[in-house]
């Protein structure tokens, strides 16, 4: 029994001395490395790159911040009743996807001044990247066409649009999805990546075509300077109407009318009303001038009787 209590304590002791002499070991190798004069220049030249790298990557953000608030900017100027809240979110989606990407430049090429093998970590975020873009082809197929959407202001929430076969006006612009409401009620939920091809009709000024029709019985010349006539102060009766109505002339010959062609330049979209208003006033000041807008008719002939021939209309 004393034997035993002996020796575990000579092994305790052999532990204890060993365990001091690795620290004593240690602590010179730690000693002889602070004191070490290349130590101290090797660490000062990493700092000065490191702090180089830094400054560096924060000067590249801000000149890429500015260029994207440039082209904001131009954007807002180009483009009447543009949202402007919906240029700020994209500026500011832009600067935090930039700032992001050079964050993570700037991640790696720090670590790679203290001698860590990049190697393992790039490939890994490339299978899990790759593993996402697999898992979520069109969600990202969504989410990208959106952003090019809303960044090169292809449309505006109000504008009018037609998708396809759905027309209507646009409520919601997202990055997932767009929403269009048509004029008969329907509420149409397009996901952006099937967005290929888009019709705008808000951009720019449009023209309503109106076609009246005179009867052949009528003078042509008179009945043209009624129209001018008629719609000279058509502008200061509607605001979408934005210049004076053209009489163009004899559009066409027909079996019993004469076709005159009007137009009229108006505010995007607002060629129906302003149809609907011209054909309006047009018919009641052909009536006042007694101007005869042709009908069909119907002409019978009765065979001849005893005494003559009878016809009516």
């Amino acid at each position: 029994m004393n034997i035993a209590t002996a020796n575990n304590t000579e092994n305790v002791g052999d532990n204890i001395e060993q365990t001091l002499s690795v620290f004593e070991k240690w602590k010179q190798d730690i000693w002889a490395w602070l004191t070490d004069l290349s130590t101290w220049e090797v660490m000062f030249v990493s700092f000065i790159k490191i702090l180089f790298i830094v400054i560096l990557t924060r000067v590249v953000t801000k000149v890429v911040h500015r260029m994207i608030e440039h082209a904001i900017s131009k954007q807002q100027q180009t483009r009447l009743g543009v949202n402007p809240r919906r240029l700020v979110t994209v500026g500011k989606l832009l600067k935090n996807m930039t700032a992001l990407a050079m964050n993570f430049i700037m991640v790696l090429f720090i670590l790679s001044e203290f001698n860590i093998n990049l190697a393992p970590l790039l490939a890994g975020a490339g299978v899990v990247g790759l593993a996402i873009g697999f898992g979520a082809q069109s969600l990202v197929k969504d989410i990208m066409t959106g952003f090019f959407i809303i960044f090169e202001d292809q449309f505006a929430v109000g504008d009018v649009i037609r998708v396809g076969q759905f027309q209507g006006t646009v409520e919601m612009i997202g990055l997932r999805s767009t929403r269009i409401h048509s004029w008969t009620g329907e509420v149409f939920i397009i996901p952006n990546g099937i967005i290929a091809e888009v019709t705008n009709f808000s951009l720019n000024n449009a023209i309503a075509v109106v076609d009246v029709a005179i009867a052949y019985e009528e003078n042509v010349e008179k009945a043209i300077d009624v129209m001018n006539e008629s719609l000279a102060s058509l502008p200061d009766r509607n605001e979408n109407v934005v210049g004076v109505p053209q009489v163009l002339g004899v559009q066409s010959l027909g079996p019993s009318e004469i076709t005159i062609r009007i137009i009229a330049e108006c505010r995007p979209y607002t060629q129906a009303p302003v149809s609907r208003q011209i054909n309006s006033e047009l018919k009641e000041a052909l009536d006042k001038h007694g101007i005869e807008i042709p009908y069909p008719r119907v002409v019978t002939y009765h065979r001849p009787e005893a005494g003559g021939v009878k016809h009516g209309t």
